[in-house]
């Protein structure tokens, strides 16, 4: 046997690790390399598996409608207008909603992920163990992003005025912004519980207080004082009331910005390297 044959790889079809990856130590650049390449495999399985997108694709048409059309008269005519006055104040609202229900399936997404064995592939891997993570979130903002299209188009044909284009784009950067800080909860949860059905009903019983007990469906006033307490500073009432600001004249913007940006910057201060050591720890 010849010194060429000793020295050939085992399979040609794994590619040689770059320098730093042999190691265990991963560089800037080959996590950014490993995250482009994990993206691109979250979108394939998405074109494989359009039922994913239903979701994105119709939440936005079922929860539009359904409040419009069942809910928008009576209450539109108690915030002293009419349908087309609710339409205007629960739009905005609807944008807030949206980035909280999007991000709840990066967390079953992910657990289902360990259940079918894909992340035994990725622990063979040399990759990033954050490129995995931040993938994940990429995909999901993209996914959020067309939830936020639909929701557009579906507010524009029910009645919905922009008055503002720049507050709009402002109002759908700060609710992506929100929606990722909020993914780095669902992939904790993802990680540490045993069953998406798990993470899903936990997600639930955490979304539906934050949801309802805030200013996205109907205004705080008639609310009990100790409710209105805490809608003052539920993210949820913050990131409707600063989309309302910026998309339409007459409501207030600094207090929901500033509500918003806040639990933006401390959830990912605190649960995005958590959920990236619970990750590396599990896998």
């Amino acid at each position: 046997m010849s010194t060429a044959t000793l020295n050939k790889p085992e399979s040609l079809d794994q590619p040689p690790l770059h320098a730093g990856e042999a190691d265990g130590r991963i560089g800037l650049r080959a996590n950014l390399r490993h995250t482009g390449a994990l993206i691109r495999r979250n979108l394939l399985w998405i074109k494989k598996d359009p039922e994913s997108m239903f979701d994105a694709l119709l939440m936005p048409v079922v929860f539009t409608l359904l409040f419009v059309y069942v809910f928008g008269g009576s209450i539109g005519k108690a915030m002293g207008g009419g349908q087309d006055a609710y339409v205007q104040y629960v739009i905005p609202g609807m944008l807030a909603m949206m980035s909280m229900s999007i991000a709840q399936a990066v967390g079953t997404g992910f657990n289902e992920d360990f259940h079918k064995g894909i992340m035994d592939r990725f622990r063979s891997l040399p990759i990033g163990r954050g490129s995995v993570l931040f993938a994940k979130i990429s995909v999901e903002i993209m996914r959020q992003l067309v939830a936020i299209a639909v929701l557009m188009l579906v507010a524009v044909l029910v009645g919905f005025d922009i008055e503002s284009w720049p507050g709009l784009f402002a109002a759908v950067g700060l609710s992506v912004l929100f929606g990722s800080a909020v993914m780095w909860i669902f992939l904790v949860l993802g990680v540490t519980l045993k069953s998406p059905q798990s993470v899903q009903a936990l997600g639930f019983l955490v979304m539906m207080p934050l949801q309802f007990g805030s200013s996205i469906f109907t205004p705080t006033q008639n609310m009990p004082g100790w409710l209105q307490n805490f809608t003052e500073y539920n993210p949820m009432s913050g990131l409707a009331d600063a989309a309302r600001g910026l998309m339409t004249t007459g409501h207030p913007v600094a207090h929901g910005l500033w509500v918003t940006l806040a639990w933006t910057v401390g959830l990912t201060v605190v649960m995005a390297p958590y959920a990236i050591y619970k990750f590396a720890k599990k896998s």
